[in-house]
């Protein structure tokens, strides 16, 4: 395979990325050359060699500061936990600059289609952070379609029974039916922040 076709082939794995797009994006790179292909390697090796996730939240973070900075923060409301399916939910979250409290990334959501449940969700870091104490709601901030609904559902009902004391709500109106945080403007976030609701029910 030719070095065009090779960077074409491995561009069009990125998500949101099809082969049409993927090969402009080559061709782009191509035509610039060392001026653009340099800096972007440079980036994907810093990327590969120092970006991590954090060992408390999940959120991106380098391996120089685990926790993140989010974590460590004594400015930001660590008795507010929002639970999100992955890392790109806490980006957009902090650029809508309505949320002010911690994050728990679960990895994912349970769909049996899939073979994802319960067990291959960050569960067991999330009821270690409860049972530290200290937390007065833990928001839900998950996709709107059946599987957001359905992990939604059994996190309240887990949370309900293990710390009765917590409230948990959802985040409400703003967010179109089947979408997923990390694809909302902040606008819609902040809306949506705002306007939480009791339990797992959302809209």
């Amino acid at each position: 395979m030719d070095p065009f076709a090779a960077l074409s082939q491995e561009l069009s794995r990125l998500p949101g990325m099809g082969r049409r797009s993927a090969e402009r994006a080559a061709l782009a790179l191509v035509r610039r050359g060392a001026s653009a292909i340099d800096p972007l390697c440079a980036a994907l090796t810093a990327a590969r060699d120092e970006m991590t996730t954090c060992v408390k939240c999940g959120a991106l973070t380098t391996k120089s500061q685990n926790p993140c900075r989010l974590c460590l923060d004594p400015q930001r409301d660590h008795a507010l936990l929002l639970v999100v399916e992955d890392a790109g939910d806490v980006l957009s979250i902090e650029r809508s600059g309505a949320y002010r409290g911690t994050y728990h990334t679960l990895g994912g959501r349970i769909s049996p289609m899939s073979g994802i449940g319960p067990g291959e969700l960050a569960l067991e870091s999330l009821r270690a952070r409860l049972d530290e104490g200290g937390v007065r709601e833990t928001i839900l901030a998950l996709p709107t379609d059946v599987e957001g609904d359905a992990t939604a559902s059994f996190l309240a009902e887990l949370i309900g029974r293990a710390h009765p004391e917590i409230r948990v709500t959802r985040l409400a109106f703003g967010l179109p039916a089947d979408s997923a945080v990390r694809y909302s403007d902040p606008l819609t976030l902040r809306r949506a922040i705002a306007g939480r609701v009791s339990g797992a029910q959302g809209g």
